[in-house]
């Protein structure tokens, strides 16, 4: 969806006054979006990780409030065991714990195209504890809001260089171009 009314005060609840609750809901609408697209599903999705300072102040990462809601939204199917769903669906996890942001970097609201790029240059890393596990795999990075695309650009790339095959974006809303 594009980031504007309404999604843009539901994101901005969930995100900044304290309701992670609306993770659940607003998970719905990717989860929808994913069905819709008919892609291959991911063996995992990995949530955009906050630095430790920024975790602290708001108590709660919405990227991994989405990616917790989503494997469990992915893993039902409707009115029975799950069966007839791929095996796969049905295992989907969301590892936190995979991409790390151990830089507490100027929040890119405040910034534009370019200095958002050159913000986020080694601000993540793959924990070195998840690489073997990683090498081959599909993943899925889920994120909030998508504005130029240079948090995601990043987490991207550290697991490419990691050994990932393949990184899809999962973003609840995209900031329109300007006109």
């Amino acid at each position: 969806m594009d980031y504007g009314f309404p999604w843009d005060r539901l994101i901005s609840r969930l995100k900044f006054q304290q309701q992670p609750e609306l993770a659940q809901p607003l998970a719905q609408r990717i989860c929808a979006a994913w069905r819709a697209s008919g892609s291959a599903l991911p063996q995992a999705l990995l949530p955009v990780p906050l630095s430790a300072e920024r975790l602290a102040a708001r108590g709660y990462n919405q990227s991994w409030e989405l990616a917790r809601h989503l494997t469990q939204q992915l893993r039902r199917q409707p009115g029975g065991d799950g069966s007839d769903w791929p095996s796969r669906q049905r295992h989907i996890q969301a590892w936190p714990q995979v991409l790390l942001r151990p830089l507490d970097t100027a929040h890119q609201a405040d910034l534009d195209r370019r200095q958002r790029q050159s913000n986020l240059r080694a601000a993540f890393v793959v924990n070195p504890r998840w690489r073997s596990r990683l090498q081959g795999l599909h993943v899925a990075l889920v994120d909030d809001v998508m504005t130029t695309g240079a948090t995601l650009r990043e987490c991207s790339l550290a697991l490419l260089q990691a050994g990932v095959q393949q990184v899809d974006l999962w973003v609840l809303a995209r900031t329109p171009q300007p006109a």
